[in-house]
C-alpha cells in the first residue's frame, strides 16, 4: 500500500506552502482512480471544483464543491475521480501542531466528512488567506484552523450523536431547499414539531441561528458556482436564492470579509 508523505497528493499541485507545522497545497486531480492509500499526516480535503467519489473502510462519500472531508494519519482510502476537472484544497497536520495548540491527535478518529456550514465557512476563509499570502497569513490561518477544530469536536459530536430525529429531518430539509423561502411555522408544521420548540432548540443542537443557518448554506453554495469563469455573479446570486446582487454583496462580505468578486478572483 502506498504511503504519501507530506505534500504529496495524486495530482498535479499549483501551489504549495508552508506556515509552521502545517503544510497547504492546492491540487489537480489527474487521476481516474487511486488505489487504496494512506497519509502520514492527518489532513483535510476541501473540494473547490469538480467531484470526487471517496471511499474508506466504512462509507463512500460523493464530493462535490465545498465538501469538507477529515482523515486521521494513516487512515487508508481510495479515490475515483469521474470525467472533468476536479480541484483540491488540502491542509495537513504534523504533530507538533497538535501539541502546540493542545489539541489530542486522536480528537477526530478515522475518516469524517464535515457538513456543518460553519466549518466549511472556516475552510473558505483558511482558502481565502493563503491565497492572499499577507504577513499576517499564518496567524489567521491557524486561528481559524484551531477554531474550525475546536467547533468539529465539540460540535459535530452533538451533531451526529443523540440528536432528535427533527433536527436531522431539518438539516437535510434545509441542506437540500436552500433557496426556499421557508417560514419558522412552514418548518415547523413539516417536521411535526411546535414553531416555539423549533425556535428554541435549534441553537441547542446547530450552534447557530436559524437564519445564519440558511445565509450561510446560500453563501457556500454561490461558492461552489464561483469556479465557473463564465457564470456571472448577478446569475450566481439569483440561482442561490437572493433578492439581488447587493444583498449578495452584503451577506458574502459579512462572512469573509471580501466581497465575492475578489474572492471569485482567488478562486480562478
Amino acid at each position: 500500500m502506498n504511503t504519501l508523505q507530506t505534500g504529496q497528493f495524486y495530482g498535479v499541485t499549483n501551489e504549495t506552502s508552508k506556515h509552521g507545522g502545517l503544510t497547504l497545497t492546492d491540487t489537480e486531480y489527474t487521476h481516474e482512480r487511486v488505489d487504496w492509500h494512506y497519509h502520514q499526516n492527518a489532513y483535510f480535503t476541501f473540494i473547490l471544483d469538480g467531484r470526487v467519489i471517496e471511499g474508506n473502510k466504512k462509507e463512500t462519500y460523493h464530493c462535490t464543491p465545498g465538501s469538507l472531508l477529515f482523515h486521521n494519519w494513516q487512515e487508508t482510502h481510495y479515490n475515483i475521480k469521474p470525467k472533468g476537472f476536479t480541484r483540491g484544497f488540502h491542509i495537513e497536520l504534523e504533530q507538533d501542531w497538535f501539541t502546540t495548540y493542545g489539541i489530542s491527535p486522536d480528537a477526530m478518529q478515522g475518516s469524517i466528512n464535515l457538513k456543518h456550514p460553519q466549518l466549511k465557512l472556516l475552510m473558505y476563509n483558511i482558502f481565502k488567506e493563503a491565497k492572499l499570502d499577507g504577513m499576517t497569513g499564518t496567524l489567521a490561518i491557524n486561528t481559524l484552523l484551531v477554531e474550525l477544530f475546536n467547533k468539529a469536536i465539540n460540535g459535530e459530536a452533538r451533531l451526529t450523536q443523540q440528536k432528535p430525529l427533527w433536527a436531522m429531518q431539518l438539516r437535510d430539509i434545509l441542506h437540500d431547499e436552500p433557496t426556499a423561502s421557508w417560514s419558522l411555522e412552514q418548518l415547523a408544521k413539516q417536521l411535526d414539531i411546535h414553531p416555539v420548540h423549533l425556535s428554541r432548540d435549534f441553537t441547542r443542537y446547530f450552534n447557530c441561528g436559524l437564519g445564519e443557518y440558511i445565509r450561510t448554506i446560500k453563501v457556500q453554495q454561490a461558492l461552489a458556482l464561483m469556479a465557473d469563469k463564465d457564470t456571472s455573479l448577478t446569475t450566481i446570486a439569483l440561482q442561490c436564492g437572493f433578492a439581488d446582487q447587493s444583498h449578495f454583496n452584503r451577506s458574502f462580505k459579512a462572512m469573509h470579509h471580501v466581497t465575492p468578486l475578489a474572492y471569485k478572483k482567488l478562486l480562478t
